[in-house]
């Protein structure tokens, strides 16, 4: 099977490493190869939906460069998986090529904090398992004292940690939390569709 050529939009740092390792895991156990090309990583969702926008604006001239489908990381906030959901359509109307939608609910660090026992792997022990609450840098600050109880002081915040948390995780318990499973059903779609189901405009 060819590799997958794969285009990536994120809000920061954290959406590159969590979701940009959870692509590699997810490929390698369907025996898919990957290309990852991230076009924005930085600036928060502001610029990501508008780097969304420029590159489905030029992307049908450049008969050379499709990729094989779109990731759209950004988190919730908040504001629910359906209304994020929602707006990726909008910024992406039109479009009919696959689009993967990575939305942790409501940040992507509490994807981190999801399996202890991954967690132990990385870090040296285990975490405690995330809550459910809304509040500003909750999950940030959690995984960064969780870090410093391991007696390591984190030096990005914990997202360093993001591919050794990743390849030890038990997808099937963590995907269990509606944010990360509906971002993993709809990878491995895309993953295995075949060359024939991917559409592109004329």
């Amino acid at each position: 099977m060819d590799d997958r050529e794969i285009v990536l939009f994120g809000e920061d740092l954290g959406h590159e490493r969590v979701v940009g390792a959870l692509v590699r895991r997810v490929a390698r156990e369907l025996g898919v190869g990957v290309r990852q090309n991230w076009r924005s990583a930085v600036g928060g969702r502001p610029r990501l939906v508008g780097e969304y926008r420029s590159y489905l604006a030029q992307l049908p001239r450049d008969l050379e460069r499709r990729p094989d489908f779109i990731v759209v990381a950004t988190d919730s906030n908040c504001e629910g998986l359906v209304k994020r959901e929602r707006e990726i359509d909008k910024a992406g109307e039109g479009w009919p090529g696959k689009i993967v939608k990575a939305i942790p609910d409501p940040h992507v660090e509490r994807w981190l904090l999801l399996d202890g026992a991954a967690f132990r792997h990385a870090v040296g022990r285990g975490c405690q398992a995330p809550d459910r609450k809304c509040e500003r840098e909750r999950y940030k600050d959690q995984l960064i004292d969780e870090i410093k109880e391991a007696g390591v002081i984190p030096s990005l915040g914990g997202i360093e940690y993001a591919d050794d948390i990743v390849e030890a995780l038990d997808l099937q318990r963590a995907g269990q939390d509606a944010s990360l499973g509906r971002f993993l059903a709809s990878l491995r779609q895309a993953l295995l569709a075949r060359v024939d189901q991917r559409i592109w405009p004329d």
